[in-house]
């Protein structure tokens, strides 16, 4: 299991950057992601499955284009959710035989791009498999095509994330619509794919596998049917989706992806014995661990009440925090103006951002040594999510985005922090 960056390692890259000049005066916030151990994470994840499944990385948890070059370099695939993100995969170098497209709504022409590119595409809804057969008729493809199902396995902890209730806005019930999406199969000789993705950061372990083994019961079931009614289609690729948790809390740790990879086999074997092409859908795992932010203090306003610290980064980067914080934790480090740790004797302060909201607030009550302009507060776990749901409110400027090697050792710098002039742009 790789193990999380700990304080010690960023505020050792945090004093070499400083001292190489990577952050300038107009830096009040820099993003770092530790590329070392972002390709340690994809080598590890090719060798716990099977040499033939592609690894199609979320796109959404992180959609930084060197990032993606970086992914394309180490053989995974890339599975994207939006026109645009098909597009930046394709911009990435990603080859269509190692694109996902996943969507809930997509017009005609997103769908027949997506076919004259040939990628692997997963379809949403009945209507939507209609709309296909109508650009099938028409020309032959080489996509392959899956369909998306709700196994109905309940929410998980996070509601807003839990995407496998008896409701949910995507992919098919399973339970009432067996006997449709057997006659689908039968009637589609193209279609030949299952798909399902309950949620990330939600659900625990036993209940991902759960649902993928409600898919794959299906799937005996559909290609037994097919079989004995003498049809020549079979559900040949199965898309498992990601959603494994990680870790945010120091008291945490993280689930080792040969654990979930033991626990899947345990429970699906048929899955494992070569008669499917096995796709993943992993973003949060790989991504989260490997980034974090450095923001610079601006003030400590000190009240009565509690000293609050003001940064230059919160609900622009940290959408979730801010509006669901009982939901979401970063953890957080106090470092001096030079990068290093600071220590001594602790207070409690409130961490804001710069936007003009009360919930904009990364922290209540926690308890850090004294404060002061100047210095830097770290923002642990920053790695998927945070840039990629990045709020145009208050029009902030994107911060400069920084890749390292070996803590430090060489950067690389992945994004300039947006000019004014690009703001302008964006809203003319």
């Amino acid at each position: 299991m790789l193990a999380r960056i700990q304080s010690q390692e960023m505020s050792e890259v945090l004093q070499k950057a400083i001292q190489q000049r990577l952050l300038s005066d107009e830096d009040t916030s820099i993003i770092f992601y530790d590329l070392s151990r972002l390709t340690r994470k994809l080598q590890h994840l090719r060798e716990v499955f099977p040499p033939s499944t592609l690894h199609a990385v979320a796109v959404k948890a992180n959609p930084l284009t060197a990032i993606l070059k970086l992914m394309n370099q180490q053989g995974v695939g890339s599975e994207a959710a939006t026109l645009p993100e098909l597009c930046l995969a394709e911009h990435a170098g990603f080859s269509p035989n190692r694109i996902v497209f996943d969507s809930p709504v997509r017009t005609q022409q997103e769908l027949k791009y997506a076919l004259n590119l040939g990628v692997h595409v997963n379809l949403d809804s009945f209507q939507e498999l209609h709309r296909v057969a109508e650009l099938m008729e028409q020309r032959q493809y080489t996509s392959t095509i899956g369909m998306r199902m709700n196994p109905q396995v309940g929410f998980g902890k996070i509601a807003s994330t839990s995407l496998g209730a008896e409701y949910s806005k995507f992919g098919v019930p399973l339970r009432d619509n067996k006997e449709r999406l057997k006659e689908s199969f039968a009637r589609y000789r193209w279609l030949t794919g299952v798909h399902l993705h309950i949620g990330s950061q939600s659900y625990e372990v036993e209940t991902l596998v759960k649902g993928i083994r409600r898919v794959l019961d299906f799937v005996q079931e559909a290609n037994e049917w097919l079989t004995h009614n003498k049809y020549e289609n079979r559900i040949r690729i199965f898309d498992i989706g990601g959603g494994l948790p990680v870790s945010y809390k120091q008291t945490e740790t993280d689930i080792p992806m040969e654990a979930y990879k033991t626990k899947l086999e345990e429970a699906c074997p048929e899955l494992f014995n070569g008669n499917f092409q096995l796709i993943t859908e992993f973003g949060r795992y790989v991504h989260a661990n490997i980034g974090w932010v450095a923001s610079r203090v601006e003030y400590v306003k000190q009240e009565s009440q509690i000293d609050t610290i003001k940064i230059h980064v919160g609900a622009d980067l940290f959408l979730r925090k801010a509006y669901h914080p009982q939901d979401w934790h970063h953890e957080v480090t106090v470092m001096a103006p030079d990068g290093k740790i600071k220590n001594g004797q602790v207070s409690d302060y409130t961490i804001a951002g710069p936007l003009c909201f009360a919930s904009d607030i990364i922290a209540t009550h926690i308890p850090l040594p004294q404060v002061a302009e100047g210095d830097y507060v770290l923002i642990h776990d920053a790695g998927a999510y945070t840039l990629s749901m990045w709020s145009r409110y208050n029009s902030r400027q994107v911060p400069k985005v920084v890749g390292y090697y070996q803590n430090g050792d060489s950067f690389e710098v992945l994004k300039e922090r947006e000019t004014i002039e690009e703001i302008v742009a964006f809203w003319s």
